[in-house]
């Protein structure tokens, strides 16, 4: 069985480090490259970088990507406006190791599948932003939650598992930034039904709710950003706290 991965998160517009509520409020907590050595210091598994603004302005900022690429010394994912296999080649070749595709997956799931097959299934993580509706049934998000869109998770997930991809990064906006734990519910139903890997994101506030995920839901990696700008835990002391109740990490 592979380790389990704490991957802190970065999302960023220009050249700073984001973080907001249920996709909302964005406010600046520091710059992409003090978060970038800030990390780098820190041994993480693997960072996960998302540019907010790039599919809304349609620009990938790949000068950028490149300057904090050379910094990092840790596998690198990078997400934002990614929507052709041009896109990809080039964010690999400015440092990425690993691309994130999340509206372009909606949008176009042919292309992804077709993106797998170029680079393969090791490179390219999916990307899933859901909410609930007043029905209690979960509806895809898309534009970095701007754009509700009418397909329904489930329906959607059945289709992307035709199409090869290996890990699915899966973000629970009712629970982004709230720090009150993950939505471990859709979480542990989502593994149960596909073969892909899931990346549990949204919620995490304390290293208790990090546990109760993974004991619960069997994912392969937690993706976490809140919990770090704004308590005193840091990867490696979550990851310390696993390795005590018994959870395979990497130390």
């Amino acid at each position: 069985m592979n380790k389990i991965r704490i991957i802190p998160t970065v999302l960023f517009r220009d050249t700073n480090t984001m973080k907001g509520k249920n996709f909302q409020s964005w406010r600046i907590v520091g710059s992409v490259l003090q978060s970038v050595r800030l990390y780098a210091l820190r041994e993480v598994d693997e960072l996960i970088f998302l540019d907010v603004n790039a599919t809304k302005n349609n620009v990938i900022n790949y000068e950028l990507i490149d300057e904090f690429a050379d910094e990092c010394f840790m596998p690198v994912v990078v997400g934002g406006g990614i929507k052709t296999i041009n896109d990809i080649k080039k964010v690999l070749k400015v440092g990425a190791d690993r691309v994130c595709i999340n509206t372009a997956l909606i949008n176009n799931i042919g292309f992804v599948k077709e993106a797998i097959k170029v680079f393969g299934s090791q490179c390219i993580i999916g990307s899933i932003d859901y909410k609930k509706d007043e029905n209690e049934k979960n509806y895809i998000w898309k534009n970095s939650g701007l754009v509700k869109t009418n397909i329904e998770l489930f329906e959607f997930l059945k289709k992307v598992q035709d199409i090869g991809l290996g890990e699915l990064l899966l973000t629970s906006i009712d629970h982004d930034g709230v720090m009150s734990g993950f939505d471990n519910s859709v979480i542990k139903k989502v593994n149960s039904m596909f073969d892909f890997k899931i990346i549990a994101s949204g919620g995490a506030g304390t290293k208790e709710h990090i546990l109760e995920t993974i004991k619960s839901t069997h994912v392969s990696a937690v993706s976490c950003s809140s919990i770090f700008h704004f308590t005193e835990n840091t990867p490696l002391s979550i990851k310390k706290f696993l390795k005590e109740k018994n959870i395979d990490v990497r130390i």
